[in-house]
């Protein structure tokens, strides 16, 4: 069995240095080969054995939308605006520090002007992590087509497939029509993207996309469809919340079944490996790029970023879906409890016991008024 090190390339999971040193080197590549080392698979029984898939299916026919013509594309977006509400949501809810936390810190006599620029370059950069992690949900999930071996799930799937489609393409043009630039990928997202459509088998693909990657995006969606004011943003970040919910089910009710079956060896394996996302999802979330655009070392920075107490409420929130639907996969306390001690050990194990989405994504779809709560 792997330790934390050998996982992770560090034995603590806050060693400034080591996130680091994990860059992106090479920003300007536009095309970025992974080998994919799974077989395709046909399968000629076309019965319906699992009619929790087939329920989900149908959802997801009757759940389209034109990402065209349901959204406000005419209405004038003032990012400045944006970014100025933001704040003040954020303060109105205590997740925002005053300055005195920064003293000694680069940006200790940085005054509205600077914050501003920041924030819009904050909105840029998490909108094109968006952008980037639905591209890889898109080849995971064309991935998932191919190799599952079950009828109805190949089904689903394909219906995935046209989501995230109608997702990459949403986040593009709100980026290049409504803001002010894009960011090539984080380097810790296209690491983990890279392992899952590495890795041959089949229900890692469903563990590192379905449940860690789109289990957290889920979360962030609502985090920031709460927190903005601005129309065409927030309809379209509740349209993707109603196609993901979808998703995050579908990882749910498919390995539910497998993992029933599986050994503690190999149950031991998907633990590592959903520790592993989940510590790849965090450190990208500290925005080194954004730091770096704005001239600020990330080195001097980042130890106030992990300090910050409200950036760890934040933090933690967005590992409220993955935590329960963990849980419900029976990876919490599989292998004498590995997974409970290591989500115990990054602060997210409270969530153990929210409800997970495979009970709940109904509330996310189109004909409800609002999504469930993702964050007081």
């Amino acid at each position: 069995m792997s330790s934390t090190e050998e996982l992770i390339g560090r034995a603590d999971v806050n060693d400034v240095e080591a996130i680091l040193a994990i860059t992106n080197t090479d920003v300007d590549e536009v095309n970025h080969a992974v080998a994919d080392n799974a077989d395709a698979l046909f399968t000629w029984d076309y019965t319906l054995a699992r009619p929790a898939l087939r329920k989900l299916y149908e959802k997801a026919k009757t759940g389209q939308w034109n990402a065209t013509t349901d959204l406000p594309w005419e209405t004038e977006v003032d990012q400045e605006a944006i970014v100025v509400a933001n704040n003040d949501q954020a303060i109105a809810r205590g997740l925002s520090m005053d300055n005195s936390f920064f003293a000694g810190s680069p940006v200790e006599k940085w005054g509205d002007k600077e914050w501003l620029d920041f924030g819009m370059q904050q909105q840029n950069w998490t909108l094109s992590q968006f952008l980037h992690g639905e591209q890889g949900a898109l080849l995971c999930t064309a991935k998932i087509v191919e190799t599952v071996p079950w009828y109805d799930a190949k089904l689903y799937a394909s219906t995935q497939v046209m989501d995230e489609a109608r997702h990459v393409e949403v986040f593009a043009r709100y980026l290049d029509e409504k803001l002010t630039g894009h960011y090539p990928i984080n380097a810790h997202l296209r690491l983990l993207l890279d392992d899952i459509v590495n890795d041959s088998r089949w229900d890692m693909t469903y563990l590192g996309m379905q449940i860690m990657v789109e289990g957290l995006a889920l979360a962030a969606f609502g985090f920031m469809h709460q927190m903005t004011t601005e129309p065409i943003l927030k309809q379209l970040l509740r349209y993707v919340m109603s196609d993901e919910a979808r998703h995050v089910a579908f990882g749910v009710l498919s390995l539910k079944e497998v993992y029933e079956g599986m050994s503690a060896k190999e149950l031991r394996e998907r633990q590592e490996f959903a520790f592993e996302a989940a510590v790849r999802m965090r450190d990208r979330f500290l925005s080194q790029e954004v730091w770096e655009r704005m001239g600020v070392a990330p080195a001097k920075i980042i130890p106030y970023m992990l300090a910050d107490p409200t950036r760890t409420v934040f933090q933690q929130m967005l590992f409220s879906k993955i935590v329960p639907n963990c849980k419900k996969l029976g990876l919490l306390d599989a292998a004498d409890g590995w997974l409970r001690a290591r989500f115990t050990e990054i602060g997210v194990i409270q969530f153990e016991d929210w409800v997970d989405t495979g009970e709940e994504y109904g509330e996310f779809a189109l004909d409800q008024e609002t999504p469930a709560p993702v964050a007081s």
